[in-house]
């Protein structure tokens, strides 16, 4: 079984690493990191804080709309474009079951996404904190973020997988994949802010919107890296969430039952795939 997933994953690793992407989100994600810590070293300067710990707050925001959309256009194709080629029948006639097959290429992608984040931010962090300076806080803060945000990148490439094996046309995905990104990524907060100011000071706001908010992973993961930063300045839905009526690491508990859904949907959904 195990010599198995390898051969899946070392077959979908070459073929990510051959589509460039490893390259292109370690540049994009690398850029960004390097700009906000630059922005960052003035803002430091102001809360008093090291360059590490505000580049932290600032990217644990950004991260949430970019490391979600890279997982998600890696990954959206990944069987729904085979079923198009051809291809997949080839890999389902091989002694690898359906399953390892789903489970080896989200090892692949989640690998790819997680190793252009560390690359990025390792990097990104590095620089930062030798040539503008760090503490202890800003090291923790920034090793923090980067294990969370390899976390975000492997959910939203289980999701990506799923929305591949569930709709099985690469038109169908690529617009699942849009949609999907925009409904959790961007009219989430809309609409949570929304029902939020219309409830009041209600039962909803002291007890259903916590909730709310960690059941999202995007929202759950720039919480618990924003709540640890005590001088990080936030506003807004995240500003609300720091009153929320348990520990920060719960917020990424959703992290786990998200994959675990979305692996068992993706596997469901493959086993049942007519190539």
């Amino acid at each position: 079984m195990t010599t198995r997933i390898g051969t899946i994953f070392g077959q979908e690793f070459r073929q990510v690493r051959r589509n460039l992407w490893v390259v292109l989100a370690t540049g994009i994600l690398g850029l960004f990191a390097l700009a906000l810590a630059l922005f960052g070293a003035g803002q430091g300067a102001a809360l008093k804080a090291d360059v590490l710990t505000i580049t932290s707050a600032s990217l644990a925001t950004l991260s949430v709309y970019l490391i979600p959309l890279i997982a998600l256009l890696m990954s959206y194709d990944s069987l729904a474009g085979e079923i198009e080629r051809g291809t997949l029948a080839l890999t389902f006639a091989t002694p690898a079951r359906r399953w390892e097959v789903f489970l080896g290429k989200f090892l692949a992608q989640a690998t790819a996404v997680g190793l252009a984040i560390v690359l990025a931010f390792g990097v990104a962090g590095l620089t930062a904190g030798l040539s503008l300076g760090t503490g202890v806080e800003g090291i923790a803060a920034w090793l923090r973020l980067m294990a969370t945000a390899a976390a975000l990148g492997a959910v939203f490439v289980g999701v990506g997988l799923m929305l591949s094996a569930l709709t099985g046309r690469t038109a169908r995905a690529a617009a699942a994949t849009v949609g999907t990104w925009l409904l959790l990524v961007v009219l989430y907060d809309v609409a949570l802010l929304g029902a939020l100011m219309a409830s009041g000071e209600s039962t909803f706001a002291t007890h259903v919107f916590p909730w709310l908010v960690i059941a999202n992973p995007a929202d759950a993961f720039r919480l618990y890296n924003l709540t640890l930063i005590e001088t990080a300045p936030i506003a807004g839905i995240d500003g609300l969430a720091r009153t929320l009526p348990f520990p920060p690491v719960a917020a990424l508990a959703g992290h786990g039952l998200w994959l675990a859904t979305c692996l068992t949907l993706g596997v469901i959904r493959t086993r049942r795939i007519v190539p």
